[in-house]
């Protein structure tokens, strides 16, 4: 059996997971955010940890930051399937990186794997991983884009889709408030009008 630690800051979507995960798995702590992730890897000390990507205190970056070297190995486990999400938590230490579209088999699987040493990525999350890592694509830096939190990137890539708010406020576990919240402030750092003008913004630098 497969000891594992459940890190988001979503309780109704850990509690979604354990009832997915397969018998071979037990969950043995949860946490909402930072500090309680730190904590709770420490005390239990478990094989794999399934790591959100956004989380209150700085990240799944900063769990990582804060937690290896260790025994154990993380997973991300996200809404989000940005590069810079990606890349960022797999040179922060993560041994790999699947979508919450993943099924529960599917996950469970993707525990084991991990577990035992290999590497595991959602299909068209591995083609990020592959180029930010090739001597032939640096990633080059975009200080428009760095103005943004995560969560205003995520945003501003689901309105590029076409995503009315409520479509977003439910793919991101957020309020409709909260997203135009966001999006105001999208538009104000990006000096941009519209939603029109966003998903050309986007479109341009290839995030949607």
């Amino acid at each position: 059996m497969t000891r594992v630690v459940l890190v988001d800051d979503h309780q109704m979507f850990r509690t979604g997971v354990k009832a997915e995960l397969g018998p071979q798995i037990e969950v043995v702590g949860e946490a909402a955010d930072v500090d309680e992730a730190v904590a709770v890897i420490g005390e239990t000390r478990p094989e794999v940890v399934l790591l959100d990507v956004h989380l209150p205190g700085g990240g799944g970056v900063e769990v990582l930051r804060r937690v290896l070297p260790s025994q154990t190995r993380f997973l991300a486990l996200s809404v989000s399937d940005a590069a810079e999400d990606v890349i960022g938590v797999v040179r922060g230490g993560a041994r790999g990186y699947v979508t919450k579209t993943i099924s529960g088999p599917e996950l469970t699987d993707a525990i084991g794997r991990v577990a035992e040493g290999d590497a595991v990525f959602s299909p068209r999350l591995a083609g990020f991983v592959l180029d930010a890592f090739s001597a032939t694509a640096a990633p080059v830096a975009d200080p428009e884009l760095d103005q943004l939190t995560a969560r205003e990137r995520e945003v501003l890539r689901l309105i590029a889709r076409g995503y009315a708010y409520k479509e977003i406020a439910k793919e991101l576990f957020i309020s409709v408030k909260t997203v135009e919240t966001h999006v105001s402030s999208v538009l104000r750092k990006l000096q941009l009008s519209n939603r029109h003008e966003l998903s050309r913004w986007a479109a341009a630098r290839r995030l949607i």
